[in-house]
């Protein structure tokens, strides 16, 4: 029960990380970057589709933070392979746009997926655990 107990508190810890992550993430995409276009190279219509994708997963996982209790290995799951869904959608934007990529561009956007495949690595093992 104790290591039950300890999975659960944290993935709860996974799941208001995530939340902070994907809130950070809406709030770069939706507000700074378009500030920044000219040195960003993605369009900002594209950037606030991807603010509005961070944004909802922002409410899910803190919805999952709050509310998941004993379906919390189930949220994990959800919100990992959104964020792996999320990253293989963000690389595709980045080649089909790549011809119009700032250097600036390309390192926010590779160290995004980084950090969030990262995440979504150790939301799955530890739902799998």
């Amino acid at each position: 029960m104790l290591r039950f107990e300890s999975l659960m508190v944290k993935s709860r810890k996974l799941l208001l990380v995530d939340t902070f992550g994907a809130l950070v993430s809406a709030i770069s995409l939706g507000i700074v970057l378009p500030m920044f276009q000219s040195k960003i190279g993605l369009p900002p219509d594209i950037l606030v589709v991807l603010a509005g994708i961070a944004g909802v997963f922002t409410c899910y996982s803190f919805t999952s933070y709050l509310f998941a209790g004993q379906y919390w290995k189930k949220s994990l799951q959800i919100i990992a392979i959104s964020n792996v869904a999320y990253c293989i959608l963000t690389a595709g934007l980045l080649w089909f746009y790549a011809d119009n990529l700032k250097t600036l561009g390309i390192l926010y956007f590779a160290g995004e997926i980084i950090l969030v495949c990262t995440l979504a690595t150790w939301e799955l093992r530890v739902a799998k655990s």
